[in-house]
Parts: structure tokens; sequence; C-alpha cells
């Protein structure tokens, strides 16, 4: 089992397999627009504006597990992200990424890269995957990981 046996679906409800990122570097959040650390979409999007001709693709995933911070609709997420912080990178249907329920996405982020301590589960919004072009999760970046402290793992991939 890889990360590209598995989709999502697309924050207008189309189902997207993620094997068509195969080559390319993803970086994997869970983000929130109520939240502070929501300020990152600014830095989510320069690394995916700085690097997508490269080969990066950020994909954001909603998700309403950690104090309520993502409470609207896909329709309300959608047009916070672009008309606040302009977005343009991939951006999910609401998911959530702890419990019985986890998107088999973050299932399998999680048990390929454990966090502090080993520990499995999502502590916060805006915790960060980095998988290389060949499917492998190379590194899990904390939540107050800011996005630009990133680059230089990204360009290692790249």
């Amino acid at each position: 089992m890889s990360i590209y046996d598995l989709s999502a679906k697309t924050i207008d409800g189309e189902d997207k397999p993620l094997a068509e990122y195969k080559g390319k570097v993803m970086l994997v959040v869970n983000t929130a627009s109520k939240c502070g650390f929501t300020p990152q979409y600014k830095g989510l999007e320069k690394l995916y504006q700085d690097y997508r001709d490269k080969g990066l693709v950020v994909l954001g995933f909603p998700c309403d597990q950690f104090g309520h911070q993502e409470p609207g609709d896909e329709e309300e997420i959608k047009n916070f992200c672009s008309l606040t912080y302009d977005v343009s990178f991939p951006m999910f249907a609401k998911v959530d990424v702890n419990g019985d329920n986890a998107h088999p996405v973050y299932k399998y982020l999680k048990e390929e890269k454990g966090g502090l301590l080993g520990s499995k589960g999502i502590k916060w919004n805006f915790t960060k995957f980095l998988v290389d072009g060949n499917g492998e999760v190379v590194k899990r970046y904390a939540p107050t990981d800011k996005p630009e402290s990133l680059a230089k793992d990204i360009e290692k991939l790249l």
C-alpha cells in the first residue's frame, strides 16, 4: 500500500486520486480558518508559488477536530482561503485526522511518520507531512513549524 492508492474528495466535491501527484513532492497540511496558525496559509501559498514549477504540490485538508476552528462548510472554507489568503493550491473537503473516522490519507501519514515521542495522533491544526516524489513520507512537522522553514527540506527533494 502507498499513498498513491488513496484518493480524497476535493473542496468542490470531486474524487481526486493521489496517484495524480506521482512524481511530485507533496506537502500535506490539516488546515483551519479560525486558528492562531491560520496565517500560515500565506507561507504555504508562497511555498507553492515558489516551487510548484519544480514539482511541489501543497495539499490542504480542512479539519474541525481542534477547538472547533473550522466550523464552516466547504463553500465557506473555499471563499475564506481564496479571499483572505489567495490560496491557489489544491484544497480538499473537510476531514477528520484522528479517531475512528480519520480520513485514510491521514491514517496512512500517521502510520508512516509518528510525532513527538512516537505519538501517532495529530495534536493540532497545521501539522505538516512532507512526501517525496516516490510517495515516501519523509518528515512530519509540528504546527509551530512555519512553512518558510520547510524550504530547505523541500529543495532537497525537488
